[in-house]
């Protein structure tokens, strides 16, 4: 989570310092399969991640090597351990809207999201708190804005199908917004189909607009 915040709080806007933590190993839990989910549905950044990769592998080829202090014994150790228990197999259906990558993370596709309704146009499946991180899919009705807010931490949101708008610009599937405190903004769903997205957070919103217009985001 650390490193999660870290990145938000230097206003890096472009997903490279993002994609750089991803190769480094540094990024909790949802913050890693939100990234692996970008990637299946980007391709085009793995070019960008194998480039990261063949760099830190470079960095890793110029530090010394330092010798196993119990070469024999680890080496007995690893041969006496008991081989990997066979997993049955079982048929798992292929995900047509997530990603592989979230697929195995929640266990679902998008047809099957217990959603939750918590304002009209405007629906959520919370899956807590994982690795110190708050973990959420939402879902928002076609042209349906969502009440102005900002953010007392940092959140990452992936576009899983449709898109949005904000004042900063368009995200459409497999697009990465980030956001922290210093971000003022109402998202609005494109018109053609619901917004289905993945945000990870480690602090909560907090809605900034008038009584106003937060009814009438509502109240649509």
């Amino acid at each position: 989570m650390e490193s999660l915040i870290r990145m938000v709080r230097e206003h890096i806007d472009t997903i490279d310092s993002l994609l750089a933590r991803y190769v480094a190993g540094t990024l909790p839990t949802p913050a890693r399969v939100l990234v692996e989910a970008h990637l299946e549905l980007k391709p085009e950044n793995r070019i960008k991640v194998r480039n990261l990769e063949a760099m830190a592998g470079q960095a890793l080829s110029e530090i010394d090597p330092v010798a196993l202090s119990d070469h024999e014994g680890m080496l007995a150790a690893v041969l006496a351990s008991a081989p990997p228990r066979a997993m049955a197999s079982k048929t798992v259906p292929e995900p047509t809207v997530f990603p592989k990558a979230l697929f195995d993370f929640v266990g679902f596709d998008a047809d099957d999201v217990p959603w939750r309704t918590r304002m009209p146009g405007f629906k959520e499946y919370d899956l807590g708190d994982i690795d110190g991180c708050h973990v959420n899919l939402f879902w928002i009705k076609p042209g349906r804005t969502v009440p102005a807010h900002t953010h007392e931490g940092s959140e990452l949101s992936l576009v899983l199908d449709g898109d949005f708008t904000d004042a900063r610009g368009y995200y459409a599937r497999g697009d990465i917004s980030v956001a922290d405190d210093s971000v003022d903004h109402r998202p609005c769903a494109g018109m053609d189909r619901p917004c289905i997205g993945l945000a990870v957070m480690d602090a909560p919103l907090k809605l900034t607009g008038s009584f106003r217009q937060m009814i009438g985001d509502i109240i649509g």
